[in-house]
């Protein structure tokens, strides 16, 4: 048995991991905009896990509108730098919790329970 990446749940483990970046992403990132900072690593984060899950269709959802909250907030709504971020990453997060997990299961064989 082949166990997947980040054990059970990499749905959640990434995309906590991929919130936590687009926050310090849209923070002082100096040679790019907040905007595009939050909106490339969001977009990053949850390709990754549609890499890592099956079926690909909800993490490649939640990678086109993580990114668009990004780069609406930053450019439409002209907001702070750090609320940008924090759209970008509320809806990420959001979205491995409540609209990827429930849908997906890892690519691999889940290690086994001890």
């Amino acid at each position: 048995m082949k166990p997947s990446l980040f054990g059970r749940e990499p749905a959640l483990i990434i995309g906590a991991i991929g919130a936590a970046l687009t926050v310090l992403a849209s923070l002082n990132v100096p040679g790019i905009d907040a905007g595009a900072a939050a909106a490339i690593t969001a977009f990053a984060a949850a390709c990754i896990i549609a890499f890592t899950t099956r079926p690909v269709a909800p993490a490649l959802f939640t990678a086109v509108i993580a990114a668009g909250v990004a780069l609406v907030a930053e450019y439409g709504m002209n907001v702070p730098d750090g609320v940008t971020g924090a759209l970008s990453a509320a809806v990420l997060a959001g979205f491995a919790l409540f609209g990827i997990r429930p849908q997906v299961t890892p690519t691999s064989d889940p290690m086994p329970l001890r």
